[in-house]
């Protein structure tokens, strides 16, 4: 009898430990993230934050597009700042997230982190700006504009409004965060473009950091240090819009006095551009999240993907944004 009990003790034992080590390892599984078996995939975005009305459409699209596409998402606000990128992706790298997106707030010093991504196995995405790195294998491609392109249209459009002019025409321009991507590029795409008319110059130039309140403050630095600003260039439409403010005070009219091009295409910006305040914008979409999903199962799966993949954009006259204005989704 003795025996029977010992040997039933040793029986609910074992399959106590059976039933806990069953358990043990399910928390393993579902702790990790990416590493559920429930088939969904997980995804960890760092946003560069949210200075901007495009970027705040950008936001939403990420996070509409991923919930309809089932895809799990982890999202992060860097506030501007590298620091807090390079923490959020070894936060997801830690996670075990099955594909790490983001929007680089600049373009250097990401080698590091990104090849620990890369030795954990997770897939990398760059959406809207992309890295200044000479080894391309730590990101799997690079989703968003040709912000070169955004800048030669500017300049293009102006070089032809202004082929006739026999004077200086000063030009001051409003640039974005320094080192990011779409400052630098749309610095180099403009100043290329308007190379082709000598009388165009740049007689200042000074960050504005995307923001209305940046654009408004150097707007007002420029037109107490330069009498006669002809053409101002914005690299995004909010700092147009703050700029706007700043030209308003100092008794000068906004599109008529000085000439205001800008990117990006958000809804305030192409009120301003219908109501004859702005003169000519290059579009930006922001509505990367659908295409960014897309790859994100594509790049999860193992399928090869373009290395470089551009969104489609246009450009708006006061005109054409009038017509644009009613369906406008951002």
């Amino acid at each position: 009898m003795r025996k029977m009990r010992t040997q039933r003790a040793i029986a609910v034992l074992a399959s106590v430990l059976l039933i806990g080590g069953v358990a043990a390892c399910g928390n393993s599984d579902t702790g990790g993230g990416g590493s559920k078996d429930d088939g969904k995939i997980t995804m960890g975005f760092s946003q560069v934050g949210a200075e901007s009305g495009w970027r705040t459409a950008n936001t939403t699209s990420i996070k509409e597009s991923a919930a309809a596409a089932g895809i799990e998402l982890k999202f992060d606000d860097a506030q501007q700042k590298q620091e807090n990128q390079i923490k959020a992706i070894r936060n997801y790298i830690q996670q075990k997230v099955d594909v790490i997106a983001f929007s680089p707030v600049v373009e250097s010093g990401w080698d590091t982190v990104l090849k620990e991504a890369k030795d954990a196995g997770i897939p990398v995405i760059l959406t809207d700006r992309s890295v200044d790195s000479a080894d391309k294998s730590l990101y799997k491609t690079f989703l968003g504009s040709d912000f070169v392109k955004e800048g030669r249209l500017a300049g293009e459009w102006l070089v032809e409004q202004k082929k006739g002019a026999t004077g200086p025409v000063n030009i001051v321009e409003l640039q974005g965060n320094t080192g990011a991507a779409p400052a630098n590029d749309r610095k180099k795409g403009f100043g290329e473009a308007i190379a082709a008319n000598p009388n165009l110059k740049i007689i200042a130039s000074q960050p504005g950091d995307f923001t209305r309140a940046g654009g408004k403050q150097v707007m007002e630095q420029f037109l107490k240090a330069n009498p006669k600003i002809d053409v101002l260039f914005a690299h995004n439409d909010d700092m147009g819009l703050g700029a706007l403010e700043a030209i308003t005070a100092a008794g000068k009219v906004p599109g008529k006095d000085i000439t205001i091009i800008t990117v990006d295409a958000v809804k305030d910006g192409m009120q301003a551009l219908a109501d004859g305040k702005f003169n000519f914008i290059a579009e930006c979409s922001p509505l990367l999240g659908p295409q960014l999903m897309d790859l994100a199962k594509k790049v999860h799966a193992g399928e090869t993907v373009p290395p470089r993949i551009e969104t489609e954009e246009t450009t708006f006259t006061q005109e054409q944004a009038k017509e644009a204005l009613p369906n406008r989704k951002y």
